[in-house]
């Protein structure tokens, strides 16, 4: 292992005398927010990236493995949203002195939970909104704000966000979702990383049917 040490998704800082970058998992302590190993945040605090994330909503944010989040990025969650099938959209239930009782679930636009797949790069001050599924691989520009779900694999810019490309052809994302690098040992996963780092994609695709 590089420099002797071994790679450990239960510290803090990954990097040496920086606290400018966490890994997120021990840095959680919400029961609704869960978080795979590796991934990591350009900032020394996670959960302040999380907004109107209310205990009673029960929404999740769940964040797979390897992921790299930068700095700025926000979720939105559940709690942002207001009732929109009324006249007024003014949350009275939630302010005193208003003779408003909370309206049924079936009248707020809940979305349910925020899922991020694993080894996505979500850029600097983009916004995920409630409910968005992002898949495996994926890649959210800069100052993105994304409402709709992202394939596995593609790339997606702007406000709103939309599909600029995929980043490989269906064969190789295909072949990338059944390999699931990121569920394996960090010892293969070591031995793993010159083909993870390959820029001769063509190598890489015949590798992993290989190893398939």
């Amino acid at each position: 292992m590089k420099n002797g040490k071994f790679p450990d998704p239960n510290v803090l800082h990954p990097i040496n005398g920086y606290d400018k970058e966490i890994y997120i998992k021990p840095a959680v302590t919400s029961p609704n927010i869960i978080v795979g190993d590796f991934s990591y945040i350009a900032d020394s605090d996670f959960e302040s990236h999380v907004t109107h994330h209310y205990e009673w909503l029960w929404d999740k944010l769940i964040i797979g493995k390897f992921c790299q989040i930068a700095s700025g990025v926000e979720f939105v969650m559940n709690g942002a949203n207001h009732q929109m099938n009324s006249v007024s959209t003014f949350p009275f239930y939630t302010l005193e002195g208003w003779d408003m009782t909370p309206p049924a679930n079936n009248d707020m636009p809940l979305k349910g939970d925020t899922v991020i797949g694993n080894d996505v790069w979500i850029g600097q001050n983009a916004v995920i909104l409630p409910g968005v599924h992002i898949g495996d691989g994926a890649i959210i520009g800069a100052n993105s704000i994304v409402g709709s779900d992202v394939e596995p694999y593609t790339i997606v810019v702007g406000n709103p966000a939309k599909v600029l490309r995929k980043r490989f052809d269906d064969e190789l994302i295909s072949l990338l979702m059944a390999f699931r690098w990121w569920d394996k040992s960090i010892e293969e996963i070591n031995s793993l990383i010159p083909l993870l780092t390959c820029n001769d994609i063509e190598k890489v695709r015949a590798k992993l049917k290989e190893l398939l």
